[in-house]
């Protein structure tokens, strides 16, 4: 059972148990206390004058105490998993995690030594790549003007050498940047003329191609891409809009993007029956927050489930990717299954690929199921501070694996010539490392207990899981794919903290599914929203023909002008 310690002062009082030894100043009383009696202190206090909000309040905070002892109960190790829980891990790459590691042990090792390194020695860290200025290329979005040459044209002599003929070359491009707010604003004056006498009056026609809504679809997709692309809640963009001198209300934007949501959802629904026929799937959920549900718990029934959880999967379809988000008491490996009922009963099982937590595997449906070697690594990450040359040769096998699926990737292998290339190189390797981990517990030279111990015994528990690339052509090493999308359902929920409402819920999964589907493809999600709602009866009949990928050769071929 765990113990929770409490400091006694000295008031003057000789303590029960002396902690302090002869010849030396009494110190404080250390006095454990198990959960039973905090609990009945808790119960001694909840007939008192606390109400049921401070008893709840008192008692989470004695459950995060005891979490937190637990925790700690483990020294050093813990204390750094600690760090990571609360403050984010800063890498988990091999070689910087090994180089924190030995600079730490070499500190220690040199009394009066200080963190930064001074001297000869101290070299600057090499700038990282990818942190240039972007070319040209690069502004896909960017308006393009043609500037022809002014005296001269193709096909003129050459007015150095008089001989040649001048033909077009690759053009010489400058980049200009200009600032404007997020959605602009035009105010028409239409000229009235009344007549004196009779006083009638005359108002000048609106020009050709206003429109007759006050918002344009173009509108509508820069809302949403703000609000459930960017993470920028309805008040501070109506904030921002306000400064800029074009108002927009909150409850304004709300009502664009949930009609224009109620308009997608055919070609939305087509996005998840697609994703259900895909051959990868990926899927992990993430906490969330919805008001309309804490408010139907207030006399929550046993069965009931309390928590809310914001599910992404991710769909491998042919060449595309598909991201799905779902809000809502279900579970990822619920909506999963959810998602493979729509699924063609004459195509084979699909892979899975999840963490090793039970409520991310469907119970109904029986897919092939792999686990994030991810997940398995960062055990071994957390504890490498306690154990640097255990968890170094791990880290090594694994970085080995690594290189050897971004090799196949660069030279661009097929699924099956990946796996024979995986279990040429790496199933060597990992057959070593099961061996190794084997070793460590079978002849007891690591603690089962200790936190290396767990972390070996995760691996060899989901061992078959983990290496499910080495058997299956097409699985992947982890479910890193998933995780970087549910960051776009957990940036929404650090900015805006919650949903108000389920339909407010299934207006942002429905908006983010299709931005991060976008993205996922190296498409324009600002373009693609915008297209969708100016062709909203074409994608309502036939919303095949309008999938991220494909949408463009709808338009050329209907003739409509991008």
């Amino acid at each position: 059972m765990s113990h929770l310690r409490r400091i006694r002062r000295q008031m003057g009082k000789t303590p029960k148990t002396p902690t302090s030894s002869p010849g030396k100043p009494d110190g404080p009383e250390y006095v454990d206390l198990d959960r039973s009696e905090m609990e009945a202190i808790l119960e001694h206090a909840k007939k008192g004058s606390l109400n049921q909000d401070e008893y709840d309040t008192l008692y989470a905070a004695m459950e995060t105490l005891i979490f937190l002892t637990q925790e700690l109960e483990k020294k050093h190790v813990s204390i750094q998993r600690l760090k990571q829980m609360l403050f984010g891990a800063s890498t988990e790459s091999t070689r910087k995690v090994m180089k924190k590691i030995l600079d730490e042990m070499e500190q220690k090792n040199t009394p009066g030594k200080g963190d930064k390194k001074t001297g000869s020695d101290s070299k600057p860290s090499p700038k990282a790549k990818g942190h240039g200025r972007n070319g040209a290329d690069a502004y896909t979005g960017a308006e393009t003007v043609h500037v022809p040459h002014k005296h001269l044209k193709p096909g003129d002599a050459c007015p150095k050498c008089i001989k040649g003929t001048l033909y077009v070359t690759a053009p010489s491009r400058i980049i200009r940047i200009r600032g404007q707010a997020p959605l602009g604003a035009t105010v028409y004056e239409l000229q009235k003329l009344r007549c004196h006498l009779c006083g009638e009056i005359f108002t000048a026609s609106p020009p050709d191609g206003m429109g007759s809504d006050k918002y344009d679809a173009e509108s509508a997709s820069m809302i949403a891409l703000m609000k459930y692309g960017s993470g920028v809640p309805f008040n501070r963009l109506e904030r921002l809009q306000g400064r800029l001198g074009i108002p927009l209300p909150a409850a304004t934007q709300w009502e664009i993007v949930e009609h224009s949501a109620d308009r997608l959802e055919p070609v939305f629904e087509e996005m998840i029956h697609r994703a259900a026929q895909g051959r990868l799937l990926h899927n992990d959920d993430t906490t969330m927050k919805v008001l309309e549900l804490c408010c139907q718990h207030d006399t929550p029934s046993k069965d009931q489930r309390k928590g809310v959880f914001t599910s992404g999967i991710v769909s491998v379809v042919d060449d595309h990717r598909i991201a799905l988000f779902f809000t809502g008491h279900q579970h990822a490996g619920e909506n999963l299954t959810d998602l493979l009922k729509q699924r063609a009963t004459e195509l084979d099982k699909p892979i899975q690929m999840c963490d090793a937590l039970s409520r991310n595997a469907p119970e109904s449906l029986k897919t092939i199921l792999g686990n994030c070697l991810t997940h398995g690594r960062r055990r071994f990450v957390e504890v490498a501070a306690n154990f640097p040359d255990e968890c170094l040769y791990v880290l090594d096998v694994l970085k080995e694996v690594y290189a050897n699926d971004d090799e196949a990737k660069r030279q661009s292998l097929s699924e099956q010539e990946r796996l024979h290339w995986h279990q040429a190189r790496s199933g060597p390797k990992m057959a070593e490392l099961k061996m190794w981990l084997t070793e460590q517990i079978e002849q007891k030279k690591v603690e089962p207990n200790s936190s290396l111990g767990e972390a070996i015994g995760y691996m060899l528990r989901h061992w078959q899981e983990l290496t499910l690339f080495l058997r299956q052509p097409g699985a992947p090493l982890d479910n890193n794919v998933c995780e970087r999308a549910l960051k776009k359902a957990i940036l929404h929920r650090k900015n805006a903290y919650f949903f108000k409402t389920l339909n407010g819920a299934r207006v942002g999964d429905l908006f983010m599914s299709m931005i991060h589907t976008c993205e996922l493809n190296k498409v324009n999600p600002f373009d693609y929203l915008t297209q969708l709602q100016k062709h909203i009866d074409a994608a309502t009949v036939s919303p095949v023909d309008w999938m991220p990928w494909n949408y463009h050769d709808r338009l050329q071929s209907t003739g409509t002008p991008e």
